[in-house]
């Protein structure tokens, strides 16, 4: 038998969790006061996933870069891969919010969009730093 210990982070109750597990099969979840925390449990014992937030360089922009995040988890053995991608990613302003900057990044089905606007702008109207 082996046991795994980790934080639920479905709520702000932050749930410390006990995962028992048999021969890599669940054997049972303990510490969660809702089925919310059981559900992440199994899920991050079975397939962990994780929300990427990061930036990629605009042209032409405002802003050199805007935030951008992928629209669902990811499996989490793939964030270096998707955050490579992100990273050599580059898109010409104007960018709006919900824009899909790169789609279905790294063969994952899941999409990265902007989460802010850059509008196109020039030296000549940025404010100095």
């Amino acid at each position: 038998m082996e046991t795994r210990n980790f934080i639920c982070i479905n709520c702000p109750l932050g749930c410390p969790l006990t995962v028992t597990l048999d021969g890599g099969q669940i054997v049972s979840v303990a510490g969660n006061t809702c089925k919310r925390g059981e559900a992440y449990a199994v899920k991050e014992i079975t397939a962990p996933a994780r929300t990427v937030t990061s930036t990629v360089r605009v042209v032409g922009g405002e802003r050199p870069v805007v935030a951008v995040r992928t629209k669902t988890d990811i499996p989490k053995d793939k964030i270096f891969d998707c955050m490579a991608a992100i990273n050599a990613a580059v898109v010409y302003a104007p960018v709006r919010i919900g824009d899909v900057i790169i789609g279905n990044i790294c063969g994952t089905g899941v999409d990265v969009v902007a989460t802010a606007d850059n509008w196109m702008g020039s030296k000549g109207n940025r404010e100095q730093a």
